[in-house]
């Protein structure tokens, strides 16, 4: 992965830090622990990785077809930010599994 694809997905994952008024400090962990908060997050980010895959499969339909104006380079680029939005919203989803069997499991 270069340099460039490297910032630009550092820049996406800020941005959803904003957008979910995430400072960093306290006020992340009590925006987090609002009604609905993480629920929203969750689906907003289950979303965004659903329109990557969507966005993959057109420009790879597209590409197919012969559409003027579609490069193999585009095609290829997109199907790998769904495949790497796919993998990181999979690891989140193990991470958050083994958390909540780590806090079932512990003695009362």
């Amino acid at each position: 992965m270069s340099d460039m694809d490297i910032q630009a997905v550092l820049a996406q994952m800020r941005s959803i830090k904003v957008d979910a008024g995430g400072t960093g400090g306290a006020g992340g962990a009590a925006q987090a622990a609002a009604p609905g908060g993480f629920a929203d997050l969750l689906a907003r980010s289950v979303d965004a990785v659903a329109t990557e895959q969507n966005k993959s499969a057109a420009l790879s339909a597209a590409f197919e077809s012969g559409a003027p104006g579609v490069e193999l380079t585009d095609v290829m680029l997109q199907m790998q930010k769904a495949s790497l939005s796919f993998r990181a919203m999979t690891e989140v989803r193990n991470r958050l599994v083994s958390a909540y069997q780590d806090v079932m499991n512990m003695p009362v």
